[in-house]
Formats: C-alpha cells, sequence, structure tokens
C-alpha cells in the first residue's frame, strides 16, 4: 500500500484557535438559554403553570416542558446531520444560532398563564420544540468542526474550547440571574424581571452568526469527501456496519450529558427547593464552580492529548462513581462549606468529560458519515437521558422522599460508563480521524507523519492508495 502525501491535512493553529472561537460563542448562546431556563425555573413555573397548587408538581411541570423539547432533538439531528454530511459543516452552524436567537426571544415575549390561561404553556412548550430541533444539528456539528479543524495531537485541547463556550453561557445565565435577583424585588422579578435575560438572547445570537458566517469549511470536508456518482450511506446500512461505536458513543453522551444537567440545570432547582437555600447563595455557589471549570476543562483536554482519552474518561467516571452520592450528602448536611464542597467534587468531576468529550465523540465515525452519526446518537442519548436528568431527578426525591437519590442515579450511570469505555473504547488521542489522513498544523509534524504513516493513520485505502 503506498501512502499518498498529497493527502495530509494541514491547517493553520491560528485560524484554528479562531474556529474555536467563533463556534464557542455559539454554544455560548445554546447553553445561556438553557442556563436561563435552569436558573429562572421555580419563576417560570409559577408564570406558566399556576393552575397548578403543589409547588413541587409546579416544577414537575417546567422541568416536564424542559424534557418533552428535547424530543426535537433527534429530528434535528437527522435533518441537519444529512446537510452537514452532504453541503458541508458550517452552513449548519450558521442555521442553527439563528434559530435558537429566535426561540429564545420569544420565550421573553409569551404572556403568562394568568394572561392567556392554557396557551402560555402551550406556546412555552412550542419555543422549547424549535429550540430542541436547532440544537439537535449545533452541539454534533460544532463538535465536528473543530475536531476536522484541529491538527490530530491537540484535538482535546482545542475541543475543549467548546466546553469553555458551554460554561460561558452558563455563567453569563447565572450572573445575569444574581443580578436581577439581587436588584429586583421578588414581585418585579415575578412580572417582568425574569424576562430580560431572553430578550438578550437575539442579540448575542447575532453576533455568533457574524462570527460563524466568517468561518471557512473545514479542511477534511472540502478534501476528504466527494458526492460526485457516491451513493450515500443509509441509516440502516450505519446502523448495522457501526454498531460497536454507535454503542459506546450513546453510553458516552449519556453519563456526560447526566452529569452535566445534574449539575447546571437541576442543582439550581434542588438547592432552592430540597435543601432551602436562597436562590442568589445557590446561583453564586454554581457560578464559581462553573468559573472554577474552565481552566480545568483546559487542563483535562491537554491531558487527553498527552496520556490518552480514555484514561482521563476513567478518571471522571471512577470518580463518580465512588463520590457522588457522597457528594450529595455534603449538601445535604446544609452547611455552607459542605454544601460548597459538595458542589466542587461534582464539578471538577464533570471537567473530565468537559475536557476530552468534544474532542472524543467525533473520532468514533468515519468521515462521510461523522456528522449524521454523531448527531442523531447524540440526540437520541441526551433525549432519554439528559434531557429528562431534571425531571427524574425531582420524581425521585418526591417518590422515594430520599434527597440523596439523585446522587445515588449518578452513581449507577457512572458504574454503567466506566464498563463500557474500559472494554469497548480504545483510545484516540493522536491518531488521525477515522476514514482521514492525518491532520497536521506544522513542518515537523507533516514529516513526521509521512515517515512514519501508519504510527497516526486510521488506514482507509483507495485507488489512489494502491
Amino acid at each position: 500500500m503506498k501512502f499518498n502525501r498529497k493527502k495530509i491535512n494541514i491547517v493553520d493553529i491560528k485560524q484554528t484557535r479562531k474556529s474555536v472561537f467563533a463556534t464557542g460563542v455559539g454554544n455560548a448562546m445554546e447553553w445561556f438559554d438553557f442556563g436561563l431556563y435552569s436558573y429562572l425555573a421555580v419563576i417560570i413555573s409559577k408564570n406558566f403553570f399556576s393552575a397548578v397548587e403543589n409547588d413541587e408538581l409546579k416544577l414537575v411541570f417546567t422541568f416536564g416542558t424542559f424534557a418533552i423539547a428535547f424530543l426535537m432533538r433527534p429530528l434535528g439531528g437527522i435533518i441537519f446531520g444529512r446537510i452537514g454530511d452532504k453541503l458541508g459543516r458550517k452552513v449548519v452552524l450558521t442555521t442553527t444560532i439563528i434559530l435558537m436567537a429566535i426561540s429564545t426571544l420569544l420565550i421573553g415575549l409569551l404572556p403568562t398563564y394568568a394572561q392567556i390561561g392554557v396557551w402560555a404553556p402551550i406556546l412555552l412548550l412550542i419555543a422549547r420544540i424549535i429550540q430542541g430541533f436547532s440544537t439537535g444539528g449545533e452541539y454534533a456539528g460544532a463538535m465536528v468542526y473543530i475536531a476536522e479543524s484541529s491538527p490530530d495531537n491537540k484535538r482535546n485541547m482545542l475541543g475543549s474550547g467548546l466546553e469553555v463556550g458551554t460554561l460561558a453561557g452558563y455563567i453569563l445565565a447565572s450572573l445575569l440571574a444574581s443580578t436581577l435577583f439581587l436588584t429586583l424585588s421578588d414581585e418585579q422579578m415575578a412580572t417582568w424581571g425574569w424576562r430580560i435575560p431572553f430578550l438578550l438572547g437575539l442579540p448575542l445570537g447575532l453576533i455568533g452568526f457574524y462570527l460563524r458566517n466568517g468561518l471557512e469549511e473545514t479542511p477534511i470536508f472540502e478534501n476528504e469527501i466527494s458526492h460526485d456518482g457516491v451513493q450515500e450511506e443509509s441509516f440502516l446500512s450505519i446502523l448495522k456496519n457501526h454498531k460497536k461505536d454507535i454503542l459506546v458513543c450513546f453510553v458516552a453522551v449519556a453519563f456526560f450529558n447526566i452529569t452535566n444537567y445534574m449539575l447546571l440545570s437541576y442543582m439550581p432547582s434542588y438547592l432552592d427547593e430540597i435543601i432551602g437555600l436562597s436562590s442568589t447563595v445557590g446561583t453564586v455557589l454554581i457560578t464559581i464552580t462553573m468559573i472554577i471549570m474552565v481552566p480545568l476543562a483546559l487542563m483535562f483536554g491537554r491531558l487527553s492529548d498527552k496520556i490518552g482519552n480514555k484514561t482521563v474518561l476513567l478518571i471522571g467516571l471512577g470518580g463518580l462513581t465512588l463520590f457522588s452520592a457522597l457528594a450529595f450528602y455534603f449538601i445535604n448536611l446544609n452547611t455552607f462549606a459542605l454544601i460548597s464542597l459538595g458542589i466542587f467534587i461534582l464539578g471538577v468531576l464533570l471537567a473530565t468529560y468537559e475536557g476530552t468529550m468534544p474532542g472524543t465523540l467525533p473520532t468514533m465515525f468515519y468521515t462521510d458519515i461523522r456528522y449524521r452519526t454523531l448527531a442523531v446518537t447524540f440526540n437520541v442519548s441526551v433525549s432519554l437521558f439528559g434531557g429528562t436528568t431534571p425531571l427524574i431527578s425531582t420524581w425521585l426525591v418526591l417518590k422515594t422522599g430520599n434527597n440523596l437519590a439523585p446522587g445515588f442515579y449518578l452513581t449507577i450511570v457512572s458504574i454503567i460508563g466506566f464498563l463500557v469505555i474500559l472494554f469497548l473504547f480504545s483510545s484516540t488521542s493522536g491518531k488521525s480521524l477515522k476514514g482521514s489522513y492525518p491532520t497536521v498544523a506544522s513542518k515537523s509534524e507533516y514529516k513526521e507523519a509521512v515517515e512514519n504513516p501508519k504510527d497516526s493513520l486510521w488506514w482507509e485505502a483507495d485507488e489512489t492508495d494502491k
């Protein structure tokens, strides 16, 4: 087999960092909205489900709306994933951010139940469905774009920048929510104050669109995907031929998102409703934890490139298996120091996923099916497990009467994830993407790839290689 030097992808690392920033800003916009919905869930429940007398049930209905919107994510993944594999990654990323901005704005403009009755929660659900549909192509597309634009030996580090965008969106949402809680009265916050952050969705979305519109298509998509005379592989064929990769990806997305939504979406309401901590204090605690997670995510991304993404994932999964229930136990002792410690434990362990997942998940699939397979697998898993995490956690506490139930749920999920990663996943750090030749960012890396191609190459022969 002859190695074709012309197929080595060479990227400009400065341009790659620009791509990470532009993609991360868009991702921040997406999670800014999700953060707002979580931090303001109690107020939203009282405005849109006021007909329900029990406060805990109001919260269940609110998180139910949160979860139902996730059912649209697989549909968005199917449609946007197919477009991304056929027309390019960039066109999807510029479309999804506009849809997200418009739907976020709509939530801020909606009348309440007291004003229009049952139409209020229906319209809220419609806005959330639009958000879920656009998110179906957003996050998977962002991961694929960064992975295909990054040199192989820095993929996890640069991919972690996407999660910095996620954290930045949550941090911005929590800072805005905290500021509003501090400066407005309860009545002002309940009547009109909660709307302000959602109205900011439009200008933030326009900024993200401007940055993304200036991006170039990924070199791997431009250089290695040919659509002339090639029959597109069907989803049934993909499921049949790549079932192991799909299973590993499905489980990885599940434990990543259950942990993520447990801490960043469910925890604010848990501290308020279950622990009795004021919304302001709880929001500040989680915001500080997220700020600490930013450098930790970047650190774990660099570490993944050095020691392998499998090792870092097992560290995170092992830690959550051992310490999830303990973290919730600390939180329930209801002293400021121990609540802070419990949240910090969960944040540090979540950062292991934040640093590795964006650079790892796209490596599980071949280039010509990468976007749609990842988008569908990711969004089905998120819909079943991530988006339902606040609802399931609320239900578990309500049903069992045990405030530690969410911690035990996280423990079980982590054990399953640990076993799957240990036995079914091999580290992809430093290797080229499946079906692709190496991607490098310097002359020395190019020379090494040419001289030792099998050290970093997923071999995929074609007519020019035989």
